[in-house]
């Protein structure tokens, strides 16, 4: 990560990776002022991967409709051409937007044989299995990001035959860019279609790592203030 330059005085390693450790070291040290200073924390984190797993059902339906309008077209025989690239957008969409929410409802797969022996080592062992997930999905996210900006940046564009309007790309790319250059990149839109660019449908994967590994940092950090894991299975009858 010594690619990256310095961010307010420090590598990135040490924002990503130490800082967010020593705060999880602060919270069982001083869990009683930590516990009323993350509550609120907490609480808007618990909408913000809700609100991912509303996305990833949005997707869901979004392949649904896919798949109705290839069965139209066929009919009809009008061309949708691209609709199985649309299709595999849309599942790694709703993938990745989904991971957050369902590790907090214990969807994931979690090997708890070392977790049954005490509560002591129970808290521990899992207090250092989450500390490696953190840490691996945070490795995970940064690439994501930088996936995207090296996609941008060499123009690579899709190998299939789906194509999108010229101002989708111009929006999206406004996130990116200062607003004294809006006006500039919406005068230069076409009215036309161009080849995805592999940039657009990477986004869902970026965002998605990045709210895996804040829903991690999370887990842990709720762990060590309340010794309690916070991720809890959802009994289905």
């Amino acid at each position: 990560m010594s690619n990256w330059a310095p961010f307010l005085g420090l590598p990135l390693w040490a924002w990503l990776f130490v800082i967010p450790t020593a705060i999880i070291v602060l919270c069982r040290l001083f869990r009683p002022t930590a516990r009323s200073i993350l509550s609120p924390v907490w609480r808007i984190l618990d909408r913000l991967y809700f609100f991912g797993g509303i996305i990833s059902a949005l997707f869901l339906i979004t392949i649904l409709l896919i798949i109705v309008t290839q069965m139209f077209t066929r009919w009809t025989g009008i061309p949708f051409q691209g609709s199985t690239e649309f299709a595999g957008y849309a599942m790694a969409a709703a993938s990745f937007f989904a991971l957050a929410q369902a590790l907090t409802r214990g969807a994931h797969i979690r090997v708890s044989i070392f977790l049954n022996m005490n509560r002591f080592t129970a808290l521990w062992l899992d207090a250092l299995a989450l500390l490696i997930a953190a840490v691996t999905a945070t490795y995970f996210a940064r690439f994501a990001i930088k996936t995207n900006f090296v996609s941008r940046m060499i123009g690579d564009r899709t190998q299939g035959q789906d194509m999108v309007p010229d101002w989708v790309i111009t929006f999206f790319g406004m996130f990116k860019t200062s607003p004294t250059k809006w006006a500039e990149m919406w005068a230069s839109t076409g009215d036309g279609w161009v080849y995805t660019p592999v940039w657009l449908p990477q986004l869902p994967m970026s965002i998605g790592t990045i709210l895996l590994a804040i829903a991690l940092w999370d887990c842990l950090s709720r762990l060590m203030v309340n010794s309690e894991s916070p991720i809890k299975g959802e009994a289905v009858e």
